[in-house]
């Protein structure tokens, strides 16, 4: 079946729904009974799947795990309350003092605070040019536990060389963690990179409609668990596939607590089935106001991988399946005040979000990436005149009329 039909129908055919529903059922219990005594035994030991207290997993929390691994063609899948939560638990989770990660120097600031934290635990971290594959194997050292990525960077969508790290990651025997949040499928599958785990925000493309929190990690099952070397000896239960997700769910989502709630799960799961649609909508959008502001002499360059002057134009042409994204950014011409412009736009929301049905607008270093310095900002292409743009399903000629509008406001006096 086609990707939108699988997604329309994903709950009723994975999670059998009570009743003849299609959507599984919000179960709000934080505790589930065992008639058996034996059973609640077995479930601590981790000889039985059973929901035991919903801060570890619940039904309706279960149900979206299992249309999301069917998503990206995993082994398993975790739900935590934020996309922030999902990086943080997994990687407390699985890494230690002394480890050694190879990361993007264009991560969006929230996952870079994340790296700068935890190199105060003893986590060796070297920030690397990941559209270069020369500087990421350059960054190896005998500790490196593992490469992480995004996609498509924010907000400047560098375009990572994913083909090119997947096999080196392959070779090393490390893991391949990549962000997936800015091009879920069916624009980009991280599984055909060989990523190892793939980590997204649900609260953006996924959900869809900026009304609900989410985030995940899911397993793609390539990695060997076995030659990790971190998975202790209790979480080395008897389908090694499962060694990573185990010891992610016993020392991160359980021992953190960052759990996604049922009722958000239910919110995220009905948002889902339309994700394709959106964003085949706000990529066509994208892709128009893109070459609309490419064009605009008082727009000083625009990055966005759909264009042909995009640096990994080409790159991302091959990697990604349906489109080039519906974030991009731009710069203004000296003389024009980003604040003012922000405020002559009439249509577009000035606020911080991405993948919302709403075009939305803000202004990059002053907010996003206030806490990084000058130059770490100059080192990930970020200037002082950039507005991030997270575009919308709006009518395209509406849209291209409000910037329009805005960039031929009287600026100069």
């Amino acid at each position: 079946m086609g990707f939108t039909t699988r997604q329309v129908h994903a709950d009723r055919m994975l999670n059998t729904p009570e009743h003849g529903g299609v959507h599984t059922s919000t179960s709000n219990s934080v505790l589930f009974e065992f008639k058996d005594a034996q059973g609640i035994i077995d479930a601590f030991q981790g000889k039985q799947a059973a929901h035991v207290y919903s801060r570890s997993s619940s039904p309706s929390v279960a149900a979206l795990q299992a249309m999301l691994n069917e998503l990206e063609g995993g082994v398993g899948a975790l739900c935590y309350a934020t996309g922030m939560a999902a990086i943080s638990s997994s990687l407390f989770a699985l890494l230690k003092a002394g480890d050694h990660l190879i990361v993007s120097q264009y991560l969006f600031g929230n996952t870079r605070s994340f790296f700068e934290t935890i190199k105060d635990f003893g986590v060796q971290v070297t920030y690397t040019d990941v559209t270069d594959i020369e500087l990421v194997m350059d960054a190896y050292q005998p500790n490196t536990r593992g490469v992480y990525t995004e996609t498509v960077a924010n907000p400047v969508t560098q375009v990572a060389d994913l083909h090119a790290i997947g096999q080196f990651c392959e070779e090393k025997n490390i893991l391949f963690m990549v962000d997936n949040t800015m091009t879920p499928p069916p624009l980009l599958r991280a599984k055909d990179y060989k990523a190892s785990l793939i980590f997204t925000s649900l609260t953006k493309y996924i959900a869809g409609h900026g009304n609900v929190l989410g985030g995940a990690v899911i397993d793609t099952g390539l990695f060997n668990w076995k030659a990790f070397g971190g998975i202790k000896p209790a979480y080395q239960v008897a389908d090694e596939t499962q060694w990573g997700l185990t010891q992610i769910k016993k020392r991160g989502l359980r021992d953190l607590g960052a759990t996604l709630s049922p009722q958000s799960a239910s919110a995220i799961a009905l948002g889902m089935e339309t994700l394709a649609l959106r964003l085949m909508r706000s990529q066509q959008n994208a892709m128009k106001l893109a070459t609309f502001l490419d064009n605009h002499p008082n727009v000083a360059k625009v990055f966005y991988p759909g264009l042909v002057d995009h640096p990994q134009h080409f790159m991302a042409r091959e990697q990604l399946n349906a489109g080039y994204g519906a974030i991009l950014s731009f710069d203004l011409i000296d003389g024009i005040d980003p604040v003012a412009f922000l405020n002559n736009l009439d249509l577009v929301i000035c606020a911080t979000h991405l993948g919302d049905n709403r075009t939305l607008a803000l202004p990059v270093a002053p907010t996003i990436y206030f806490e990084n310095s000058a130059q770490e900002r100059e080192e990930m292409g970020i200037s002082n005149n950039m507005l991030r743009v997270s575009v919308g399903i709006e009518d395209t000629d509406d849209l291209i009329a409000d910037f329009l509008q805005a960039l031929n406001a009287e600026y100069f006096g």
